[in-house]
């Protein structure tokens, strides 16, 4: 995993980065869903802006009332010093009362669609993920996908819970605030107005290289958790190798990657507030000297020049959390582009648009035939695993197939299951290809029993039920059949024992137990044992052979082996070697021609009696 996380963020770095405007573009469709709040929340920036442009206004009028200086506001005509600055004050007091409501409002407002907009696009993601064929997991990290699913989503989020509206409130602050000083004195106006220029253009600078460093950060983030999630699964064989220091070290290595490129964004983010303090001291400073020139030259009133102070200090204010907002969209677009890269991973296995049925089952016509016609596969690229593989498998026959190690007996059931789509020919069950089906009816009626049943957090009965609205007493029928509910009836709560995530608090060969009530509920046409009962004891196998044996009547069966004593009682053997079916036969018959299945046989009796 080490070695080829940095492979996979290199191959993205290389890939062409889409412009600010095509990632915002994206997440237009999840604004779309909440109109009614972005307009509400949109209406309140009017109100949020005048506020804050009339308050410098009312403090200077009042400082120029206290120095007897004309005032501009019709209100104050004719009026004393202590109404003057009665009526003054209450302005005042309503500007902050509404800027404060309303900010707390729109704050509100704003958080909940941004945390409403993480919801959707986590949602579709995770459903977009849980589509993709299994090729795709063969290549990329579970780690760099929780990532994606999580710390990636929550950045995008504050693209609109602290950015996009954010940024529109600042930007609607400022032109309100630069109208408001041309209209007072075009010439502090003028000067501080330029003095937003480079600024602009410092900023724009220092979030681009913002941006580079955070997309870095986030790929070592990726590895990180890729790490992180490998060692805790295989926490075992850690333990068992004395792995724990130098595993670390690796950790420590990558981790070490990460705080390097988080630093980098700490870098550029600290350079733009610092550049924005400094600018705003300066813009002080100019406005105290031009303006304090003009009172000297009585062209320039005191409360005039207080009030343009008080402008300088709120006209950066929306720059500085303009600046901040900036920093949170740049990261939310870094997780826009990672995010789009696995959404526009394509669902290699779709629904046929015109799907066709199995045919409906019927007491005098057997069903269950499988049929491989010129069936060639690889994995990638033409490293083929099965080469011109053509079989057809009788309705209620029973089918071992064995073979070498990497003879590609795996395979055929991942094609048969449709996880992966042929790369030649086709596959039909009941004369149907299983392209023309839809996944859900294909995979109803082709039950599959792993070596390792993986079983999910919840209880025992939602756990053979996956879903599915069973009845207790149909899950409870189904773990008869298959000999399993004694084992059941046995744990603490029965079929609602919980069980922790991978079904820890069983053993292996429970957990094989329920996998083996998981398929019988199910009922299906075709029944696919890979190694199913490798992990049981010789007598809850017995067991479970004995249910069986009941469960296969009148059912097409393949079984995966590798302990050929197993399968001796089947109808057909089908030998496979380097992706070709090599043989074919009842296993007589495949000793009689003392082929590759005579060899593999005579080893492992061989074997057993040493």
């Amino acid at each position: 995993m080490t070695s080829t996380s940095p492979l996979v963020g290199a191959a993205r770095s290389q890939r062409p980065r889409e412009s600010d405007w095509r990632l915002f573009l994206k997440l237009i469709p999840y604004a779309r869903r909440h109109n009614r709040l972005l307009a509400l929340t949109g209406v309140l920036l009017v109100p949020l802006a005048v506020a804050g442009a009339v308050q410098p206004i009312l403090i200077g009028q009042a400082i120029s009332l206290l120095r007897q200086e004309p005032s501009t506001f019709l209100l104050l005509k004719g009026k004393s010093l202590t109404t003057g600055i009665n009526i003054l004050a209450g302005l005042l007091l309503l500007t902050v009362a509404v800027r404060f409501s309303f900010q707390a409002v729109q704050g509100y407002l704003v958080q909940k669609i941004g945390q409403q907009i993480t919801a959707d696009i986590r949602t579709d993601l995770f459903h977009h993920v849980t589509s993709l064929a299994a090729r795709f997991f063969d290549r990329t990290p579970v780690g760099q996908l929780i990532t994606r699913l999580t710390s990636d989503v929550e950045a995008l989020g504050d693209v609109f819970s602290t950015g996009a509206i954010g940024i529109v409130s600042d930007l609607l602050s400022i032109v309100v605030i630069a109208v408001t000083m041309f209209t007072i004195q075009w010439q502090l106006a003028l000067m501080l107005v330029l003095m937003l220029l480079p600024v602009a253009g410092l900023i724009l600078y220092f979030q681009y290289q913002y941006r580079k460093a955070n997309y870095k950060a986030r790929e070592e983030l990726s590895a990180l958790n890729s790490t992180l999630q490998e060692n805790i699964v295989g926490v075992g064989v850690v333990q068992l190798f004395r792995r724990e220091r130098f595993n670390a070290q690796l950790f420590r290595q990558i981790n070490r990657r990460y705080i390097g490129e988080v630093d980098k964004t700490i870098f550029h983010d600290a350079a733009v507030s610092s550049t924005l303090e400094w600018i705003a001291f300066v813009a002080i400073a100019g406005v105290l000297g031009l303006g304090g020139f003009g009172v000297l030259q009585e062209s320039l009133t005191f409360g005039t020049l207080s009030t343009f102070i008080l402008f300088s200090q709120r006209l950066f204010d929306p720059l500085r959390q303009l600046a901040e907002k900036f920093t949170a969209i740049q990261a939310g677009f870094t997780a826009v582009e990672r995010i789009s890269g696995i959404m526009s991973q394509p669902v290699e296995i779709r629904d046929p648009e015109h799907p066709e049925a199995l045919p409906p089952a019927q007491d005098e016509i057997p069903q269950g035939e499988i049929r491989f016609e010129n069936v060639s596969f690889a994995y990638r690229g033409d490293d083929y695993i099965l080469r011109d593989l053509s079989f057809t498998i009788n309705p209620g026959e029973k089918v071992a197939i064995v073979g070498p190690t990497g003879a590609g007996k795996s395979s055929v059931i991942r094609l048969l299951c449709r996880l992966y789509e042929t790369t030649h020919g086709r596959i039909l069950v009941d004369g149907v290809d299983v392209r023309d089906l839809p996944q859900t009816e294909l995979r109803r009626h082709i039950g599959v029993i792993l070596q390792d049943g993986f079983l999910f957090a919840g209880d025992v009965k939602s756990n053979i039920a996956l879903g599915e609205t069973y009845p207790l007493a149909a899950i409870r029928a189904a773990a008869e059949q298959m000999n399993v509910a004694s084992f059941i009836e046995q744990l603490p709560q029965g079929y609602d024992t919980p069980l922790r995530e991978r079904g820890t608090n069983l053993s292996g060969g429970q957990k094989q137990l329920l996998a083996f009530a998981r398929a019988a509920i199910r009922n299906p046409r075709v029944l696919v044992l890979d190694e199913a009962t490798a992990n049981l004891d010789v007598a809850t196998e017995a067991l479970i052979q004995d249910a069986l044996e009941h469960l296969l009547v009148d059912r097409t069966a393949i079984i995966i082996a590798h302990r050929l004593s197993t399968i001796r009682k089947v109808d057909r053997i089908f030998v496979l070697n380097k992706g070709q079916l090599a043989e074919s036969g009842s296993h007589d018959e495949l000793l009689r021609q003392n082929g590759i299945y005579a060899s593999l046989y005579r080893l492992q009796m061989l074997g057993q009696a040493v």
